[in-house]
């Protein structure tokens, strides 16, 4: 596996570059805007396509990287379901997973440092985010911070991984890079406690000044979406009663972008076919499936997915291929299953 521990020294951010292989799909977890072109330039030289940007949460401390690694590399932008954050290609919850080839990350639901907290994981290594930090634990004193829910997160999850489980934490402000659940067991002064009203009295005390950049960060971080303004999307977005009537439409193909995953767990539109998004460059070339479909049968495509991200930038992507007749959702399969939408098993 392709491994590399970025860091920021501006906001002491650590980043997360993982990638199966050579020539593979590639994750990045936490990524820092101004670090941008950096993972860019090291991702070109290993050799490795990025397909999915993670947040561990809301940032309060730096930009977030998602929302320009989107616009620069169309990849799949992922963060946890009770994010506030405007448009997110795709939400995970506790017990799903984050998949690219041969790597699964296991998700945890760990709110306590924000309300939209997650912890990201392999077999051997946990991604915490600032849920567990070397020698130390997230504050809980704003967006929405909770000390006791910071200690169930802690102690009934994180925690009861096995001692072996390397830990890589979303920032270090001490030079460390890496520590294990055993050793933050034992050593981390903020859990040698017997309680959560032990914790939250340390946490509540703690008064720290509010991160330099929080007033800029946190706005910023919370509108990544896809700008809706773009003639390409808004003037081939659909409602959801406009699609409905698409649907009795047998001269309009329903166009599924989402993971197997995804289908198996909210379902589908029925008689969508699947092109999941990671393909679509092979589907939309001369020759490719959506291609020959809308170029030989005259038919209509109506893209879907998750929330309206991913179809709106494959929408765009199809008119760039001179697909013309081509629309999708607003709101995805989200905004069909709020308004009443029927949905079928895949």
């Amino acid at each position: 596996m392709i491994f590399r521990q970025l860091f920021d020294s501006v906001s002491s951010t650590y980043t997360y570059l993982l990638a199966s292989r050579e020539g593979g799909e590639a994750l990045i977890i936490d990524p820092v805007i101004e670090k941008v072109g950096g993972y860019l330039k090291l991702m070109e030289e290993l050799g490795i396509k990025l397909v999915k940007a993670v947040d561990t949460h809301c940032h309060a401390d730096h930009i977030t990287g998602l929302g320009k690694l989107r616009d620069t590399t169309h990849c799949v932008t992922v963060m946890g379901k009770n994010t506030s954050v405007d448009v997110v290609s795709m939400r995970v919850d506790e017990g799903d997973s984050i998949d690219i080839e041969n790597i699964s990350l296991g998700v945890l639901y760990t709110p306590g440092h924000t309300d939209d907290s997650y912890c990201f994981f392999l077999p051997d290594r946990i991604f915490t985010g600032d849920t567990l930090l070397i020698r130390g634990t997230g504050r809980t004193d704003f967006q929405n911070g909770d000390a006791r829910a910071a200690y169930r997160s802690l102690f009934d999850k994180v925690l009861k991984l096995p001692g072996e489980t390397f830990v890589y934490p979303g920032h270090d402000y001490n030079g460390n890079t890496t520590s294990t659940i055993a050793e933050e067991r034992a050593f981390n002064p903020r859990l040698q406690v017997n309680s959560a009203d032990q914790y939250a009295e340390i946490m509540d005390n703690l008064n720290l000044p509010n991160p330099k950049m929080m007033d800029e960060a946190v706005p910023a971080n919370l509108s990544i979406g896809y700008q809706p303004d773009d003639p390409v999307i808004s003037d081939c977005t659909l409602s959801v009663e406009q699609a409905k009537q698409r649907a009795e439409d047998q001269d309009t193909l329903f166009v599924d972008l989402r993971e197997d995953s995804e289908r198996q767990k909210e379902g589908i539109i029925k008689n969508s076919l699947h092109a999941p998004y990671p393909s679509l460059q092979d589907v939309i070339k001369p020759g490719g499936l959506l291609n020959a479909m809308a170029k030989q049968t005259g038919k209509s495509l109506l893209l879907y997915c998750a929330y309206g991200e991913r179809s709106a930038l494959a929408l765009k992507a199809l008119k760039e291929a001179g697909i013309e007749n081509a629309c999708h959702l607003g709101g995805g399969m989200d905004a069909w299953k709020k308004h009443g939408g029927k949905v079928a098993k895949p």
